[in-house]
């Protein structure tokens, strides 16, 4: 099983989301573009892990916990690793500061169970496409250089989810199998 954290989107960023997505893509026919259905927040590659481990990842997972949501804005169109060698589109995401602490709680709780902390710092983002050829790219850029303050919408998360990746030739199909809520009840 090859298995993430993550959260999810709000319906509304998703339709914009898919909108801009069909719109570039035919800008690079060649790319491979995400599909919006499986569009989401990763906190956590976990990588592959067999079924004995789910238990235990379940377990250590509905221990996290934050005293409020998360607020996230989806905003602006980027490059990774920069726009001069451009292999990723992403969106921005611009989150509370408790995003991070999120993702710091997951990896805390994971770790005992021997799954290795990131070596590289947590930066929210969508990923759009991941480019296989330079064709294309110079209308794309010129697009996000458009779009780049674009906002996209906006949404409030209380809960995350651990999914499991399947790799397909026609790409990675994502599967929820648990959902966690992180905010603490109001006293």
């Amino acid at each position: 099983m090859r298995l993430f954290v993550a959260l999810d989107l709000p319906e509304g960023a998703r339709r914009a989301l898919g909108e801009l997505i069909e719109r570039l893509s035919s800008e690079c026919r060649r790319s491979r573009w995400v599909r919006p259905e499986g569009m989401h927040i990763t906190l956590k590659f976990i990588g592959h892990g067999d079924g004995t481990m789910l238990d235990s990842i379940d377990a250590a997972l509905a221990t996290v916990r934050l005293p409020e949501a998360v607020e996230m804005r989806f905003r602006g169109l980027g490059f990774f690793p920069n726009e001069r060698r451009p292999r990723v589109a992403w969106c921005g995401v611009e989150a509370s500061a408790n995003l991070v602490q999120l993702a710091a709680e997951v990896e805390r709780r994971l770790e005992p169970l021997g799954i290795a902390p990131e070596s590289r710092p947590f930066v929210p983002h969508l990923t759009l496409a991941r480019f296989q050829s330079t064709e294309g790219l110079n209308a794309l850029l010129r697009a996000a250089t458009e779009l780049g303050s674009r906002d996209f919408g906006s949404g409030r998360q209380t809960e995350f989810h651990l999914f499991e990746s399947v790799l397909k030739r026609s790409g990675a199909e994502y599967r929820r199998l648990q959902t966690y809520r992180f905010q603490k009840e109001a006293a």
